[in-house]
């Protein structure tokens, strides 16, 4: 029987753990780094890339895109970045340029290329592009093919993988697609749903619904909107507003309050897209009058 000295198992042991680390060192050090502006995006940019990609969501959770403004330290992080995956919201209008010129070598997918806007559900729209456009999984679909192109721009090595990664995922929302379609299907077309901001367009326009907005062009209601926004709910027998943890739910509580109802928090931005979404639909077609 052969005995190792207990200095010579230290050294195995040692050996043993680099071998562990050093793989998944040399993976992380490989992964392409890109940012996001929002986190929904995280997700559709994680099914298309998996372990190739290390992602930066540039919007933090709880935060707004409407009015956010970059930290320090992420446009120092955008330096060593190889992608930025823009969408159209609000904030990226003034910071994009800036966030492009911190790093000239960086490519910018504009992953909202190809999809037709349609006007913020406002009650006095004055031509303001809808940029919700995560909230449909069918857009969603167009977002994933600019995701996927940008990926195998600057990364074509793994072409293949990025592909095969894409065509399962498509899969996975043409199932929640119809999954969705199949919540509704029942109620009937222009079905009215009421929340403060108008984040639902799309997703309306899809599944055959109506947003209605307490939100006007931007900014909260004046008290003679709230009196109609309460007559509307009362007329179709509205007794659910919408509301998102992003804004404040003061307004939103006034009609609630107003039409013996409630309000009901949903998240736009909630890091578990698919799911959220279910969630989402089972609760307007709860609400639904």
């Amino acid at each position: 029987m052969v005995f190792m000295k207990r200095s010579d198992i230290k050294i195995i042991i040692v050996f043993w753990i680099i071998n562990l680390i050093l793989p998944a060192v040399s993976k992380a050090a490989e992964a392409i780094p890109v940012f996001v502006s929002i986190v929904p995006q995280k997700y559709f940019v994680e099914k298309i890339g998996g372990e190739l990609v290390a992602i930066y969501v540039m919007v933090p959770p709880g935060a707004s895109p409407e009015r956010y403004e970059p930290k320090p330290q992420q446009m120092i992080a955008l330096a060593k970045a190889k992608i930025y995956f823009a969408v159209g919201v609000p904030f990226e209008k003034a910071w994009l340029k800036k966030i492009i010129s911190t790093n000239p070598g960086m490519r910018c997918i504009h992953t909202e290329s190809g999809i037709e806007k349609i006007p913020m559900q406002h009650n006095h729209a004055h031509g303001i592009q809808d940029p919700h456009i995560w909230l449909s999984p069918p857009l969603v679909m167009i977002q994933a093919r600019n995701i996927l192109s940008g990926l195998v721009a600057v990364d074509p090595a793994h072409k293949t993988v990025y592909e095969a990664n894409y065509k399962k995922f498509i899969v996975e929302l043409v199932d929640l697609d119809a999954e969705i379609r199949g919540v509704f299907a029942e109620r009937g077309k222009g079905l009215e749903f009421m929340v403060f901001h108008p984040a639902w367009g799309y997703f309306a326009r899809a599944y055959g619904l109506k947003q209605v907005s307490v939100e006007i062009d931007g900014k909260a209601p004046k008290p003679a909107d709230l009196q109609r926004l309460i007559q509307h709910a009362k007329e179709r027998d509205i007794k659910v507003v919408f509301t998102q943890p992003q804004f404040s739910s003061k307004h939103a509580k006034v009609i609630a309050d107003a039409i013996g109802g409630q309000i009901v928090f949903i998240n736009p931005l909630a890091p578990d897209w698919s799911d959220n979404l279910r969630r989402i639909a089972a609760k307007f077609k709860a609400a639904l009058r």
